[in-house]
């Protein structure tokens, strides 16, 4: 998808890295060389090591394409796309009704894309707007039933999906895959943005 189709489809990913967190490029993800040995390549520095580090980003975004395609296709059941789908479990993660700035700031995405997204949920009476109790000029988004319906079912189609795209990795392997995803979504202080 191009990045004039991203902007013009609400429900595609506001941010070019938002389908499955993976930078796209390789220096976005601090990725190490092979062990990190210096001298080999693929180590930061030393040759080979953007041959490398290019292939494995090359690899990260085959794999969150496929992900991505494996997750729509489970979600086409339950009648919701996955950025609507990310929103709804957005949404029921608050303790109280999110304001729609709330929304985007969790997202990460700008608040127009969270107002697309909203406004398809509300079609669908999975949320709605509501004022704020304290402040009438502060619009809620709240869960309807359907809504939290929906989370159930959605629940049940990601880990369809996830059994999907891990079926060929040993538990073993899915434990090691787990840590090094952790270490790549979450680095910590000094390899955060």
């Amino acid at each position: 998808m191009s990045t004039t189709d991203r902007t013009s489809d609400p429900d595609a990913p506001a941010r070019a890295d938002d389908a499955g967190g993976v930078p796209a490029r390789a220096e976005d993800a601090g990725a190490p060389g092979r062990a990190g040995v210096p001298g080999t390549p693929g180590t930061p520095g030393t040759p080979g090591a953007s041959d490398a580090d290019g292939l494995l980003a090359e690899q990260l975004l085959r794999l969150t394409r496929r992900l991505h395609r494996i997750q729509k296709r489970h979600l086409e059941p339950v009648g919701i796309t996955p950025a609507q789908s990310r929103l709804l479990r957005t949404v029921a993660a608050f303790g109280e009704p999110p304001r729609m700035a709330d929304l985007a700031a969790r997202l990460e995405v700008v608040p127009r894309a969270v107002t697309s997204l909203v406004d398809g949920l509300e079609t669908a009476g999975r949320v709605r707007r509501a004022p704020d109790p304290d402040n009438r000029r502060v619009i809620r988004i709240e869960l309807t039933d359907a809504g939290r319906a929906t989370l159930r079912e959605l629940r049940s189609a990601r880990r369809a999906a996830a059994e999907d795209i891990l079926a060929p990795l040993t538990a073993e392997q899915r434990e090691v895959l787990g840590g090094l995803l952790t270490a790549l979504v979450d680095p910590g202080p000094e390899g955060g943005c």
